[in-house]
């Protein structure tokens, strides 16, 4: 059966990279990585979404609040725009999350649209059922993202060259990795996807008039 793929960017946002105040190890490492397989994608038109953090200022999520984490991607700060190295094309649907001081924010399956359309609503609404995912980081926002695709019945392939842990405790990135390999995603590199992508329909009515 062939699958309608969608590209998901998760949290590449300035507050997860070096100098950040929540920074991932070389998490801008993933930006040249991610812009390949954006321009991969766009060239086979298909769909292309960027989850972000978009914390109110008095999230519980934070530890000023009670919560684990420093404060971070608050919205309309400049933490939370998204790498400026990234290109993401014209037309890219951002997808919004932990947008309440009770919300954590870890999957972009519980993110919404600017019109407030739930992330899963608007993949079946546009027919699509398999999720490329890369971004930050692989074993919080990535891993929770890729589990909850699963859940919701979609096939998921992790881009294993796109993506870095935050490691709290050493090990963490491999066993997130192992963890969603074990509920059923599939991991690819650049080297690797583009036979996984020729079995992916993606017809020319999804192609956007995109430009980076």
């Amino acid at each position: 059966m062939q699958r309608r793929a969608a590209l998901l960017i998760v949290d590449v946002q300035l507050d997860f990279c070096p100098g950040g105040s929540l920074a991932v190890a070389e998490g801008d490492a993933v930006v040249p990585v991610l812009n390949r397989y954006i321009s991969l994608f766009w060239k086979r038109g298909t769909p292309i979404f960027a989850s972000r953090d978009w914390h109110p200022a008095q999230s519980a999520h934070f530890k000023e609040n009670g919560g684990s984490w420093p404060v971070h991607c608050v919205q309309d700060t400049p933490g939370a725009e998204f790498h400026p190295k990234l290109l993401l094309p014209e037309g890219t649907i951002v997808i919004s999350k932990g947008l309440t001081r009770w919300d954590e924010g870890y999957s972009a399956l519980q993110g919404l649209t600017e019109n407030g359309t739930p992330f899963p609503m608007l993949l079946r609404h546009m027919g699509l059922d398999r999720l490329y995912v890369g971004g930050l980081a692989t074993d919080y926002c990535v891993k929770e993202s890729v589990l909850e695709g699963l859940k919701e019945g979609f096939a998921v392939t992790l881009l294993a060259d796109a993506v870095r842990a935050v490691d709290l405790t050493a090990g963490d990135g491999a066993r997130a990795v192992d963890e969603m390999r074990a509920a059923g995603a599939s991991l690819v590199t650049l080297d690797t996807v583009t036979e996984l992508l020729t079995s992916d329909a993606g017809g020319p009515h999804h192609r956007r008039a995109l430009r980076s």
